[in-house]
């Protein structure tokens, strides 16, 4: 028997204790209702203030700073904040959020005792159209031929250092085989918020038969379980 028979036959490792069932509550149900969500850019100037305020700045300057950024515009430097310019660079932070769009609609997905299976439909713009889960392994499949396996997500309680995370898993897919001209670069995150809402994103791109996506396809959902 080859070495590529036997690693297809060898059974994945056993998921660390607890994982399997962790996995397997916040992984969405048949028909789950979810909220499509979006990456909006956004500006972080606390480090600025402190910075500002330590210095003796003009608090007027700082507060117009701090209301442009709230509106999305970027910063430009004032020499009244009693600060150098380079560090004023420096502690502008330029960060992506997540915000609703307002869309809630039902995902395509079924699911049995031993695995979740995604479809496709409105608003999943085939992102994860063709993907798997074992529940019972923990291993993610994908329409491409290749497999990944999960890590556990730290969580997270400083809101400045992005979402609020109580615990969560991610999985990295990562493969190519030129005979068969397929490929993928994506990575899913699976998180359950500090709310105690569960956010579940996929990033990819993936080349099916030789054809490659022209851009990085990424969907972003929320829903309750």
């Amino acid at each position: 028997m080859s070495v590529a028979a036997v690693a297809a036959t060898t059974p994945p490792p056993a998921l660390p204790a607890g994982w399997q069932a962790r996995i397997a509550s916040l992984l969405p149900l048949a028909g789950q209702s979810a909220t499509l969500l979006e990456r909006r850019p956004s500006i972080s100037t606390l480090e600025l203030e402190w910075q500002v305020a330590s210095a003796g700045g003009d608090p007027d300057v700082l507060r117009q700073i701090t209301l442009s950024a709230a509106r999305g515009i970027a910063p430009t430097y004032d020499k009244r904040l009693n600060i150098s310019q380079e560090d004023f660079k420096r502690y502008i932070v330029f960060q992506n959020t997540l915000a609703s769009t307002g869309k809630t609609f039902r995902l395509n997905v079924t699911r049995d005792a031993s695995r979740v299976t995604f479809g496709d439909g409105a608003y999943m713009n085939g992102v994860l159209k063709g993907v798997s889960i074992d529940l019972k392994t923990g291993e993610m499949r994908g329409p491409e031929g290749f497999t990944a396996r999960p890590v556990a997500v730290p969580a997270n309680d400083d809101p400045d250092r992005g979402l609020l995370v109580r615990s969560g898993f991610q999985w990295r897919m990562i493969g190519n085989n030129a005979q068969i001209g397929n490929g993928v670069r994506g990575t899913l995150n699976l998180l359950q918020l500090a709310s105690g809402r569960v956010v579940l994103s996929y990033t990819r791109k993936s080349m099916i038969d030789r054809k490659v996506d022209d851009f990085d396809r990424e969907l972003i959902v929320e829903y309750s379980r």
